[in-house]
């Protein structure tokens, strides 16, 4: 089987969402046994230079653009190092902007794609979005929506195509659109809600949505897994909670076959609260479905 070798990045920015607790997401998996169960090297740690500020900035409509900016060319060098070093980087925050920064990465370098899995579409335009967290539309600004401060860095925007974007296991199609969001299934993304999922059974949809990717001769794609895409029922330790969800098993079996088609060339982890899982049971029950799937254990 296909065996990468694992670098972690610690990137505690909470710059968009709250310092509710995510930030201490990289010493709660790391206390459950990430790093060594992966044998992975630790690449270090990146932290945002400017502090986290509540309020919204008045033309863009978005909180600490500026800041998240900064953080994301800071974080996209490191990433470029480590992938230079042909090692798999899996990048563990914070929120879901930290994805902003691997995707400018390899924007420099290719075209690759995102295996995006997450209970939240993140597809919120700044004026839809209740709080102007960038953790609510990290997926538009990657795609080439919202402001051009995040959309364009470096003059590479959008940083992934449309139609190299599989979106998976989402559940808040009905809540989004309540709030106006705009709605990602009117794009060229490959959308695999959770209904979907559970129909087609988990093997079944990562092989089509794969495949919707790899057609179209892609160099690799990025994973991104957000903690709130597993059942709330067994992941409550998430700021933004949904009903339904992943089994752990589901996200093993998911990250299994994503990693045996030899073209996943990193991954980032998000939103996980430590501060919520006040006995680190959780945290270890996460580690061991992440650590199984990128292994390939059964």
């Amino acid at each position: 089987m296909y065996m990468p070798k694992f670098a972690i990045i610690d990137a505690h920015s909470i710059l968009g969402l709250r310092p509710t607790g995510v930030e201490d997401l990289p010493e709660a998996l790391k206390a459950a046994g990430l790093h060594e169960k992966l044998g992975a090297k630790y690449a270090g740690r990146v932290d945002p230079s400017s502090p986290y500020n509540p309020e919204r900035d008045s033309s863009t409509l978005l909180l600490n653009a500026e800041a998240i900016r900064e953080f994301s060319l800071v974080l996209c060098r490191t990433v470029s190092s480590i992938l230079s070093k042909k090692l798999f980087p899996i990048i563990i925050g914070g929120d879901c902007s930290i994805v902003i920064a691997p995707l400018l990465a390899l924007r420099h370098s290719g075209r690759y794609g995102l295996f995006f899995i997450d209970g939240h579409a993140d597809f919120y335009q700044p004026e839809a979005s209740l709080s102007g967290e960038v953790a609510d539309m990290d997926l538009a600004i990657i795609s080439g929506r919202g402001p051009d401060i995040l959309t364009n860095i470096d003059g590479l925007g959008p940083f992934v195509r449309e139609e190299d974007i599989v979106l998976f296991g989402y559940r808040d199609a009905e809540q989004s659109t309540t709030y106006g969001s705009q709605d990602v299934r009117d794009t060229n993304m490959h959308v695999f809600d959770l209904l979907e999922v559970k129909e087609l059974k988990i093997t079944n949809a990562v092989s089509l949505a794969t495949k919707g990717l790899l057609k179209n001769r892609i160099d690799g794609f990025w994973i991104h897994l957000d903690a709130d895409v597993l059942d709330d029922a067994i992941m409550p330790a998430v700021d933004y909670r949904l009903e339904d969800g992943l089994s752990y098993s589901d996200l093993t079996e998911v990250l299994k076959a994503l990693l045996a088609t030899k073209h996943a060339v990193g991954m980032t982890i998000t939103i996980f609260n430590p501060r919520l899982d006040l006995d680190g049971s959780i945290a270890n029950k996460f580690v061991s479905s992440i650590v199984d799937g990128l292994l390939g254990k059964s």
